[in-house]
């Protein structure tokens, strides 16, 4: 089939090199607003061309938005608006609720599925962009009974290419589980970093003194604020909540240490090392 990929970057580069390896997309075009993006992609053969929106959504029997959320909620109508009854069209944004209302009422709603690759890294840019990176992990679809049988097969066959294994869910749940177990993470991160840059001063004793755990906790906080703020605005109020209950958890932490009450601390972690019997 012939494929369009609005955004060339991380997410849309990796699905299009896996798709392509697959034999799934005879052709990809590519579509984004920055022409660096282009230029790498048909560099490094990640799309065949370039294409503005109406010629890409013309030309193609697949539409997959690979932009922040905040921008594929604004531009998914204008997507459908141009789409046949014969094309199918999926995002791949990290949260869903905020996009699937936005075409709730469209008359080419069943023309969209909504979806989720549970991946991605640190990085930006179709020189990150990896074809295994999807292997093995989980691919979600959100309120698959909006979505026409067609296009709901079409974009199965894709988590499928993908190797990914698929779960379906809700738009509000998806939301609240990611806010757990995704978003919540990086603002970690981002705070863990943002601590350690206001209390050491010296980059090079940062460098020289960091050890695995320490890159590994902070790793989230080099992602970029262009597609984290959209994300943490769209989920804002799951977020707030799992927030809360972190600042909860790290109260806990703060007060046993405060009152030197290392049997509550051993309690604390002994608790969370429960996490090793479901991440195995």
């Amino acid at each position: 089939m012939k494929i369009s990929i609005i955004g060339v970057g991380l997410i849309g580069g990796s699905m299009a090199l896996k798709l392509r390896e697959k034999n799934v997309a005879s052709f990809i075009y590519g579509i984004d607003n920055s022409k660096q993006h282009i230029t790498e992609a048909l560099d490094l053969k990640i799309i065949d061309a370039e294409a503005d929106l109406e010629k890409g959504i013309k030309d193609s029997d697949l539409i997959i938005l690979a932009i922040p959320v905040d921008a594929a909620r604004k531009l998914l109508p204008a997507v459908l608006d141009l789409v046949s009854d014969r094309q199918t069209v999926m995002d791949a944004g990290s949260t869903k609720a905020g996009i699937v209302g936005a075409v709730k009422n469209h008359p080419k709603r069943s023309r969209f599925v909504a979806f989720h690759p549970m991946w991605g890294t640190e990085n930006n840019g179709p020189k990150s962009a990896i074809a295994e990176s999807f292997s093995g992990k989980a691919g979600v679809i959100c309120n698959k009974e909006e979505s026409a049988d067609d296009a709901l097969n079409i974009v199965e066959g894709i988590v499928n290419a993908l190797e990914m294994h698929t779960i379906y869910m809700n738009a509000e749940d998806h939301d609240i589980h990611t806010a757990y177990i995704s978003h919540i993470s990086h603002i970690t991160s981002y705070a863990l970093a943002n601590t350690v840059l206001e209390k050491e001063r010296e980059e090079e004793t940062i460098f020289q003194l960091a050890s695995s755990g320490f890159s590994s906790t902070v790793r989230l906080a080099k992602s970029h604020p262009e597609m984290w703020v959209p994300i943490f605005k769209q989920n804002k109020e799951n977020v707030l909540d799992v927030l809360n209950e972190h600042i909860t958890q790290l109260r806990k932490f703060k007060s046993a240490l405060e009152k030197e009450n290392y049997e509550y601390l051993e309690e604390l972690i002994t608790n969370a090392n429960r996490i090793r019997e479901i991440l195995r």
